[in-house]
């Protein structure tokens, strides 16, 4: 058995036991990580409750998504219905005090009319007391008169009354002149009592109009800050479940909305050129079917008086010699049947009249002025100068251009030449209703060229330039 010395031992063999340890440790650890790494090596597979949580969990979030863009579409739609609605009762605003300014110009013709016609009356009252003191003077130098007493004579007697006849008969025909007249002037009276009532009235109904679309306006005004508010909370929602950021979601979102309104325009382009296809044929196959009908008619019209020339070239023709009897006197030699004339061609169905060409330099005047309004804002029943509503800013426009329109954009229709949008140049109007009726007509903008106008939009949007298109199909067109 070996001992052990307690004497002090020597430096190498104690630097070998301090180098053994470390060593040790390292191959323990080494040992034990080998199954650990190992496992790392092995793909992890997720179980099928993990599976289907994952699937889950996309789902969920695409349907959050997708309940998010549709509520940021009704949200535009809601924005817009707002904005028309207030649009129509600008515009029935604007026609009511277009029909008031009327109203006040029959007023002051129907007073004008009575007042002529009451200085005519006062006028042949005043003649006919002259011509009554006249006659009533005559007269009583005729009943003074004893008959064949005076120095005249009879035939001076015959003179006076004569004389006192003639009065007579004028006053009468002047007597019935002046009831005439009086009768007229009480219908000019009467005219200009109702023409004040209808002021009235429309007065009352432009007051109501005023309220109706500073009502409209404040609730479409209303609504813009709302959706907006709305939009953006909408927005973050949105770039919360696509795990982006709400600037990204917002250009995002913008962008998506702009390619939508383009192709919105685009197939409403899309379906106004087919529509004015569709109605260019149909007009050619009237066109057509009017020019057979013509044709048909000169045809039949040929057939008769041929018909009619050879019975009555037959009907001329000489008898034959009857049996037995003598020699028949000669008879002139008959007249040849007129030659057939050709069937004349009809004449082709009239053309529609086509539109006055506008004037080009009044149209580009009106064209710079609508242009230098560019981002100005929209206020209901403005005309300018520095803010306007849509038919205020064609009226501006086109007063410039030396044209005037009335402020009501139904007015403005019914003061133009109706065009199709095939016809369109540039200066001419562009019209949107509510209806396929020019009495439902709301909005009006200029066209600039190149399916392009300028307008004064709506309630938060100012003067812009867009596409023709860029909101709903327009229904109208006129040139001024």
């Amino acid at each position: 058995m070996r001992r052990h010395t307690s004497g002090p031992q020597s430096p190498v063999r104690r630097r070998g036991r301090r180098l053994a340890v470390p060593v040790l440790v390292v191959a323990l650890s080494l040992a034990l990580a080998a199954p650990a790494l190992a496992d790392r090596d092995k793909p992890v597979m997720p179980t099928r409750d993990e599976v289907r949580a994952a699937k889950e969990q996309v789902a969920a979030r695409a349907a959050d998504v997708g309940a998010i863009k549709a509520q940021l579409l009704m949200a535009n739609q809601r924005l817009e219905a707002a904005a028309t609605t207030a649009e129509q009762a600008s515009e029935a605003y604007n026609g009511a005090m277009w029909k008031l300014e009327k109203a006040k110009a029959e007023v002051a013709a129907a007073q004008k009319r009575a007042a002529r016609a009451r200085r005519t009356v006062a006028e042949q009252r005043d003649a006919i007391g002259a011509l009554v003191a006249t006659s009533y003077q005559q007269g009583a130098e005729l009943s003074a008169l004893n008959a064949m007493m005076t120095a005249d004579g009879p035939e001076g007697v015959l003179d006076q009354y004569a004389a006192f006849q003639g009065a007579s008969t004028s006053l009468q025909a002047d007597y019935e002149r002046f009831a005439a007249t009086d009768a007229i002037a009480q219908v000019f009276e009467k005219q200009a009592q109702e023409a004040r009532a209808e002021q009235a009235r429309v007065a009352h109904q432009a007051e109501l109009s005023r309220d109706r679309a500073a009502r409209a306006a404040d609730a479409a005004q209303q609504a813009a800050t709302s959706i907006a508010a709305e939009k953006e909370r909408l927005i973050a929602a949105l770039a919360q479940a696509q795990n982006i950021s709400v600037d990204l979601a917002r250009k995002r979102q913008t962008a998506l909305e702009e390619i939508a309104r383009q192709r919105a325009a685009e197939q409403a382009r899309r379906e106004a050129a087919a529509q004015a296809r569709a109605e260019a044929r149909a007009q050619a196959a009237a066109a057509a079917q009017a020019a057979a009908e013509a044709k048909a008619k000169a045809d039949a019209a040929a057939a008769a008086a041929a018909a009619k020339a050879k019975a009555k070239a037959k009907a001329d023709q000489p008898k034959s010699t009857r049996p037995g009897g003598s020699d028949p006197k000669p008879q002139p030699a008959p007249q040849p049947a007129p030659a057939p004339q050709p069937t004349p061609e009809p004449a082709p169905a009239p053309a529609p009249a086509p539109a006055p060409q506008p004037s080009v330099d009044g149209a580009q005047r009106a064209i710079a002025f609508a242009k230098a309004q560019l981002g100005e804002p929209y206020q209901w029943g403005a005309t300018g100068p520095s803010s306007w509503d849509c038919s205020g800013l064609t009226m501006g426009a086109w007063r410039e251009g030396g044209i005037s329109l009335p402020h009501y954009s139904v007015a403005q229709y019914d003061a133009g030449t109706p065009i199709s949008a095939s016809e369109l140049r540039p200066g001419d109007l562009v019209f949107w209703s509510s209806s396929s009726s020019p009495s439902g007509i709301h909005h009006v903008a200029l066209y600039i060229g190149n399916g392009q106008i300028i307008h004064a939009p709506r309630t938060g949007r100012p003067v812009a330039i867009d596409d023709m298109y860029y909101w709903i199909p327009p229904t109208h067109f006129v040139r001024p």
